[in-house]
């Protein structure tokens, strides 16, 4: 399906490029639609394109030693990935799949790559976009360390509503029960319980697809191991 211009110029990593460099990649990129649990990429893969998604939700996974899926991150709308293959041209380094029916723009490595180079204001948001995913995913292995299930809920709760900025205890769109077992490792039944526990503490309040965290300061010193919520 073909692109418009004004579609990719509301993509913020796109946003300050001339139009006629948007009209020029327009005219290669195509657009996608993936079903929910799709691959949209596969770990090991040759890289073709730099992504963005458009609608929807993905998530990056990869898997442990013993066949475990493990969630590494999530991309929102407007957000683009791929771009660790493209910028060292190796193989992909984790699957992306679809947790929801999601709309991708696709724009073809070889066109994007030299354009995101030649501007500092790009190279720069490029970098910090890989500086921010590799810390991310540090946190995430982090958490993957802790023995203790409710400790290991509420260390991933505190890492997704720092990522939202400061002063802010929600958690737009938060992952469902099922999402945030496997960015854990621990079942949906597992996280179900706890979430039950959370909120008749009213610690944790569901409003809609949104996560308000009553108690930000309790979730951190949970994930910390600093308190327990059984006392």
């Amino acid at each position: 399906m073909p692109i418009s211009v004004t579609v990719l110029q509301g993509l913020p990593l796109l946003s300050s490029l001339p139009q006629v460099t948007v009209t020029h990649l327009a005219q290669h990129a195509v657009e996608r639609v993936y079903a929910k649990r799709e691959i949209v990429l596969q770990k090991g893969g040759t890289p073709a394109h730099l992504c963005f998604l458009l609608e929807g939700r993905l998530q990056g996974v990869d898997f442990t030693m013993d066949d475990r899926e493990v969630g590494l991150y999530f991309i929102n709308p407007g957000d683009y990935f791929g771009e660790v293959a493209l910028v060292d041209a190796g193989l992909e380094p984790e699957f992306v799949t679809a947790v929801a029916r999601s709309r991708v723009v696709l724009i073809p490595r070889e066109m994007i790559k030299p354009i995101l180079f030649a501007s500092p204001k790009l190279a720069e948001s490029l970098c910090v976009r890989l500086a921010v995913r590799l810390r991310s995913v540090s946190a995430q292995r982090r958490i993957l360390g802790l023995s203790n299930p409710l400790q290991r809920v509420c260390a991933q709760l505190e890492l997704l509503f720092v990522s939202q900025g400061p002063g802010t205890g929600r958690i737009p769109n938060a992952p469902t029960h099922q999402e945030l077992g496997i960015m854990i490792n621990a079942s949906r039944e597992t996280v179900t319980r706890v979430f039950q526990l959370l909120q008749s503490r009213g610690i944790v309040e569901r409003d809609g697809n949104d996560l308000h965290l009553q108690d930000t300061q309790f979730i951190r010193q949970v994930a910390a191991g600093k308190t327990d919520i059984h006392k």
